[in-house]
């Protein structure tokens, strides 16, 4: 079973590595054997990252910067050789009441919940294709691209968030023959960086909670076998599929 969820000797890139989910990802994957590019904006905290880790390397990159995006990949290829593994986690939304979100919050949030996704999923792609090569792409959703947000007004997240799961779907299926598999996370709701200011929040998070089947937010660690089933090989026959992890809360 060990050798089945192996990610020993891959190359891996996680956006969105410099706190949260991301930093997670990018620890579990190296702690697994996987060499991991752990790219994000902010280079300080990355840097603590990679030292924290023989085999996690940083480097900054703002994935809505297409320039960005394109050197993420070539310096990787360059650098180890390919991408086997890719983890599209950087994202983030604003809440605003649909008619009091400024059009430039909602395309900045298509173009880096969607569009990075999409261009750096095809960069990878490309490589692995040209080489013959097969790989994993792994985006992380989330359960308001199932589901609505209500009663918290997000509607430009949630439209990006559904967008990713059918684009993922999408690109599974064009990608499939190629053997570059690519699936989704959609995880519920977890504390993180980016709901820092809801969580703290005490009737928030008593919402969350009450309308969570569990009874609780989900917990450091509870998307490490979703992340590292994705990854390898146990997922080998898995293409253009979503998994949800979230405590019941799609269930309802």
């Amino acid at each position: 079973m060990s050798e089945l969820f192996s990610v020993q000797g891959k190359v891996a890139i996680v956006t969105g590595a410099s706190a949260g989910l991301g930093r997670r990802f990018a620890e579990v994957l190296a702690d697994n054997g996987a060499q991991v590019v752990a790219a994000a904006r902010r280079l300080g905290k990355l840097e603590d990252l990679a030292a924290s880790h023989p085999l996690i390397v940083s480097q900054q990159c703002d994935v809505v910067n297409e320039e960005d995006r394109s050197e993420l990949i070539r310096s990787t290829v360059d650098r180890f050789g390919t991408v086997d593994i890719l983890v599209n986690n950087a994202g983030a939304g604003v809440s605003y009441p649909a008619t009091e979100e400024p059009l430039e919050s909602w395309h900045r949030t298509i173009e880096l919940n969607l569009t990075s996704v999409f261009d750096l999923s095809r960069l990878v792609a490309r490589h692995l294709i040209e080489e013959g090569r097969p790989g994993s792409i792994i985006n992380i959703a989330s359960i308001l691209g199932l589901v609505a947000a209500y009663p918290i007004p997000n509607a430009s997240y949630a439209a990006t968030k559904a967008a990713v799961v059918n684009l993922t779907r999408e690109l599974g299926c064009q990608w499939a023959k190629d053997s570059v598999r690519v699936n989704a996370i959609a995880p519920g709701y977890f504390p993180s960086e980016f709901m820092g200011e809801q969580e703290g929040e005490a009737k928030t998070v008593a919402f969350l909670e009450r309308s969570t089947p569990m009874g609780r937010m989900g917990k450091s660690g509870e998307l490490d076998g979703a992340l590292l089933f994705l990854a390898s090989q146990a997922s080998s026959y898995c293409t253009g599929t979503t998994l949800v992890v979230d405590g019941g809360w799609t269930a309802r």
